[in-house]
C-alpha cells in the first residue's frame, strides 16, 4: 500500500499552525490523535485526519505527552495488551509503538481507562523497557 505523505503534510501544517488549540487532557484517557503518515512500520493514522485512538500514559506539560497507539488487530505477543471494547470494537495497545507527541495532535476524548487496567499497561511498558 502506497502512503500519501503529501496529503498528510498539508494536514500536519494545519495542525501545527493552530496556536489557539491547547486541549486539556489526563492520563488514562483514550483520545483520537492525528498520528499522520509515518515511515515503514511505524503506526499510521487513518482517514482524512490521519487519526487513530491513543492511550495517554503520561503528561509532561500542556504541550507534550506520552501516548501509546491502539489497534483492533489482535496479536499474541507481550507488546499488544487488550483494553477491552472502545467505540464498540475490541482494542489493543501497541506498547512497542510508544511515542511522545505534541498535544496539538490530540482530538476528541473517547473513553477513560479503568485504573487497574491502566496499571497493567504501565507494567507492560516498564517490562518492555
Amino acid at each position: 500500500m502506497k502512503k500519501d505523505f503529501d496529503k498528510w503534510n498539508i494536514r500536519k501544517k494545519e495542525t501545527n499552525s493552530d496556536n489557539d488549540y491547547l486541549p486539556l487532557y489526563h492520563r488514562r484517557q483514550i483520545r483520537w490523535c492525528r498520528l499522520g503518515v509515518n515511515v515503514g512500520y511505524e503506526q499510521d493514522g487513518t482517514g482524512k485526519d490521519f487519526s487513530r485512538p491513543v492511550l495517554i500514559l503520561k503528561g509532561f506539560s500542556r504541550h507534550v505527552c506520552l501516548v501509546v497507539p491502539l489497534t483492533t488487530s489482535e496479536k499474541k505477543n507481550p507488546y499488544h495488551v487488550s483494553v477491552g471494547k472502545i467505540d464498540g470494537k475490541n482494542a489493543f495497545t501497541i506498547i512497542s509503538q510508544i511515542r511522545l507527541i505534541d498535544t496539538k495532535r490530540l482530538d476528541q476524548h473517547i473513553a477513560t481507562l479503568d485504573k487497574k487496567l491502566f496499571e497493567l499497561i504501565q507494567k507492560a511498558v516498564k517490562d518492555m523497557l
